[in-house]
């Protein structure tokens, strides 16, 4: 079993996340309607026929009739696993699943996993270039050195589609985009910087060749393998990848080499870099410590004794981390679009130089929200930060328009505007937002009341929620009870979890003083708060919060909704100035739908009305949505004429009145507000693009729409999220499963939720 002890997760949770649902990370959707008898004759025989013929005359037809043009194959022999060695073709399947789903994620590439149980590079090839016909992209994957060269080389020579081992190439770029910057801050010239290179694997000799390519000498970059320095005229341990990379050179150790070097570049070993070396480096010296998981040196280390450093590693807890996603989905997104033949060095400097430029560039106002306003670019951000939603656009068109420059693309786009735009509207932002939604949460921990800690799906939710450091999950429950589930889901030290009884609670007393004097004029005895502290969970859960003892709390998977909340609001009321209400999140492909409100008020009136869209509206924003309200109707600007339409109408009235800063528009139906079809039938509409608020009048509709969407829909879903509350409290549904009663947790947890 791997060891876990430097992550925030546990082997137990690793593999609980790769077999829960379904087993593994991917599965194969249709992209075409397979309902009926004529979908599925024209999805084969005898309608496929007529694409087959099309083909068969020309085959740049494949591009417009199969998903060549977007599939890419993630091949590995598994002989060099992440930093767990030669484990072998199976034991890599997980890592190139992993792989396949970055690419979709991040590049709407879709990615097939293929792991060949073979060593011998030339069976490797065959087997690779024999399927051309079907992908539009090779990325290949943990294959060791020195195969990995002879591979990539023979494959690049053969096939006629991009072809990257991303070990090598993905690491270059993203570390000469990096070295860019910090040259930039620094004030060096490529062309006179003086680098140490250390390591001679795969990335490090694909980094050395990419940044001479860009303009550092030859003979200013001194290359170590475990034997020392590559010198000319050494013989041990050479082959003609080393060799390339030999200069003329008295050093022969590291010690030697860095005395007055500009950059280290390290793709090596923990702990390779001593302290008193990086003393001896030039002024300003630029740090590369890259070995994962744990650098040549740690930056707190190398700041130590060269405050003036600018550090960069391969972990997500320091600042500048050089991570490959940043740019091989959208190198591939970029060549896949343009039909390029291969990946040339135009491309990937094309790529560095991008994501170099993209560090330098302020940061827009809803990026700056979402990621830190601190992401400022200087000497801890020379790299942006790998969610960064912007990265698509850029990375990708500049990797095209270095295709089409270079006489590779088979493609070429006529209008390079237009498709960044297209390429911004291919991700969804909201999944940007969770990620650094989470990020947050581990930046800023905090204690989460889990209100149902004796039910298997809130404890695992709580296990997790412990295991990625988000912050202290508090469970509440019978104190053995909850012990021996702990036990049940492996969790080696149970008595390690903070557990909260309300039969042998301190905090009961307390509690009781709170809630009597809350609940005494409303016809509450003593004697009734001290049964509803000592029996009530979401009370006792709701109090805890109320007197400080957690931040924030998670309840619902074994109660209807409107007990839940009744029982909530007895301790925890609306925040000033605020109504509750409900958000479901709808998330498809590539855009979010808010519903609201979902949960709470069964027929709102105008002003209520207004407020949750003001209210949604702002929540939209915070999960990176430009918002777009529309007020939902039978009615569509009064046809059908109807009685229940002046609530609509006046809420409406009341946002002119406010003027907002965002757009809304109502009373209409649902395709007026979402489909651009019926939306051109009236231009006078002040919705620039399909809504993306949608303000039901009445709880009935509200409620059945997102369950109906929920179940029928195949969205992922977010909800119901719970704002308007004075602490934050979430209710997850009772058909939550634990990755949804951890989302929200997080949201509460992380202030989102307001």
């Amino acid at each position: 079993m791997p060891d876990t002890t430097n992550n925030s997760f546990t082997a137990r949770e690793a593999l609980f996340y790769h077999s829960t649902i379904r087993p593994g990370k991917i599965e194969i959707i249709a992209s075409k309607p397979m309902a009926t008898q004529r979908d599925l004759s024209l999805a084969y025989s005898p309608g496929v026929a007529v694409p087959v013929e099309a083909i068969a005359a020309d085959p740049a037809c494949a591009a417009l009739y199969t998903a060549r043009s977007n599939l890419v194959a993630v091949i590995s022999n598994g002989t060099a696993i992440l930093g767990l060695g030669n484990l072998g073709a199976l034991a890599s399947k997980p890592v190139m699943e992993g792989k396949a789903v970055l690419f979709k994620r991040f590049a709407d590439v879709d990615a097939i996993d293929i792991e060949l149980d073979t060593e011998d590079p030339e069976a490797f090839i065959n087997a690779v270039a024999l399927m051309e016909p079907t992908f539009g992209g090779i990325n290949l994957e943990d294959i060791k050195a020195p195969e990995c060269f002879i591979i990539e080389q023979a494959l690049r020579e053969r096939m006629k589609i991009p072809v990257m081992h991303d070990d090598q190439h993905g690491t270059a770029i993203i570390a000469t985009a990096g070295l860019l910057n910090a040259c930039h801050l620094t004030g060096r010239e490529l062309k006179d910087v003086k680098m140490v290179v250390n390591g001679a694997g795969a990335a490090a000799i694909a980094c050395a060749a990419l940044i001479k390519g860009m303009g550092v000498r030859h003979d200013n970059v001194t290359m170590l393998d475990l034997d020392g320095v590559i010198y000319r005229g050494r013989t041990q341990s050479m082959d003609q990848w080393k060799s390339a990379h030999a200069i003329d050179t008295e050093a022969r150790t590291l010690e030697e080499a860095l005395k007055g070097a500009d950059i280290f570049l390290g793709l090596s070993a923990a702990g390779a870099l001593k302290p008193e070396w990086v003393a001896d480096m030039a002024p300003k010296p630029i740090i590369f410590a890259m070995a994962n998981p744990e650098p040549e040196i740690r930056p707190e280390a190398a700041k130590a004794v060269r405050p003036d450093a600018i550090i960069a590693t391969g972990r997500s807890d320091y600042p500048n981390q050089v991570n490959n996603v940043l740019g091989f989905p959208f190198i591939f997104r970029g060549a896949l679009d343009v039909q390029a033949t291969t990946i040339n060095e135009e491309m990937k400097i094309a790529a560095a130089e991008a994501i170099a430029a993209l560090a330098r560039d302020q940061v827009p106002e809803e990026v700056a929200a979402a990621y830190g306003r601190n992401h400022r670019f200087g000497t801890e951000y020379i790299i942006p930060a790998p969610f960064d939603p912007r990265l698509m656009e850029t990375v990708s068109a500049a990797v095209a328009k270095a295709a089409m420059d270079s006489g590779v693309a088979k493609a070429p786009i006529a209008d390079l505007e237009a498709y960044k735009v297209s390429l911004k509207a291919r991700l969804n932002p909201t999944t940007s937002i969770l990620t650094k939604v989470y990020e947050d949460a581990q930046k800023n921990p905090k204690r989460v009341i889990f209100a149902e800690a004796e039910e298997e799906v809130v404890l695992r939710a709580a296990i997790q929620f412990r295991d990625f450091g988000y912050g202290t999950p508090v469970l509440v429950g019978r104190t053995q009870a909850v012990r021996d589930k702990l036990l049940e889901l492996g969790v080696p030290f149970p008595d390690q979890y903070e557990i909260e009884n309300s039969a042998t609670s301190a905090h009961v007393p307390a509690m009781v003083e709170h809630l009597y004097a809350r609940l005494q004029r409303r016809g509450y005895t003593e004697r009734d708060v001290r049964r509803l502290v000592n029996q009530d969970r979401n009370v006792f859960a709701s109090a805890l919060v109320a007197l400080g003892v957690g931040d924030a709390m998670i309840t619902g998977t074994t109660r209807p909704f409107a007990q839940t909340i009744r029982e909530v609001q007895l301790v925890i009321g609306a925040k000033p100035g605020h109504l509750p209400f409900g958000v479901h999140a709808m998330i498809g492909k590539n855009t979010t739908v808010f519903l609201a409100d979902t949960t709470i008020n069964e027929r709102p009136d105008a002003a209520q009305l207004a407020h949750i869209a003001t209210e949604t509206a702002a929540f939209a924003r915070r999960m990176g949505h430009e918002p777009r309200v529309a007020f939902l109707s039978y009615s569509t600007f009064g046809n059908p004429a109807g009685k229940w339409l002046e609530s609509i109408r006046d809420a409406v009235q009341i946002l002119d009145k406010e003027q907002p800063n965002f757009e809304y528009e109502g009373e209409m139906a649902p395709d007026a507000a979402l489909n651009p079809k019926v939306m051109a039938q009236y231009p006078f509409s002040r919705l620039s693009a399909p809504a993306n608020v949608l303000i039901m009048p009445g709880l009935q509709s509200a409620n059945l729409s997102a369950k109906l969407l929920r179940e029928l829909g195949g969205n992922a879903t977010i909800g119901p999220v719970l704002l308007g509350m004075e602490k934050p409290v979430q209710i997850a549904p009772m058909t939550a499963i634990a990755p949804d009663v951890l989302t929200l947790a997080v949201l509460a947890a992380a202030g989102v939720t307001g």
